[in-house]
């Protein structure tokens, strides 16, 4: 297997995010998103990626992120927190970049309210995964690394 050239992989988070590790901790775990940009960043390092974070709680400022990506990233990892149920822009904007689109949630979405339960980030994403607490964010990185040797 060969690593393509361009490893550098985009991690974008939406709304209340920030306030991870206070913000029900009951459903999202007491993990800052500090921590999990340290973790990500050090693990991609381990797989050969080059990770970028970024946390918006305005839906402009993620979907210029996508746009960006187009650019400069190979993969994006995506927690569009409730934005997943409403963003047609933010589906647009990844329906127009290449690359593989990792879809994370940290709590089991379809175990909570019904309306959590539909996702249009999930009609471009090539994996989704939910209800791994902040480990997700792991996970995705491990198979988005497994995605581009594929490429």
């Amino acid at each position: 297997m060969t690593r393509p050239e361009n490893t550098r992989i985009h991690i974008l988070n939406g709304p209340n995010l920030n306030l991870l590790g206070k913000r029900e901790p009951e459903i999202y775990g007491a993990r800052t998103l500090a921590d999990i940009e340290a973790d990500s960043i050090a693990l991609g390092r381990d797989l050969g990626l080059d990770v970028a974070l970024f946390q918006s709680n305005h839906e402009g400022g993620i979907v210029d992120q996508i746009h960006d990506a187009r650019e400069v990233a190979a993969g994006i990892i995506i927690n569009p927190a409730a934005y997943t149920h409403t963003s047609i822009a933010i589906l647009d904007a990844l329906n127009m970049f290449d690359g593989p689109v990792i879809e994370v949630h940290i709590s089991q979405v379809h175990k909570r309210e019904t309306f959590r339960h539909h996702s249009y980030v999930s009609l471009r994403a090539d994996a989704v995964i939910a209800g791994c607490g902040t480990h997700g964010y792991t996970l995705a990185l491990h198979h988005m690394a497994q995605l581009l040797n594929d490429a």
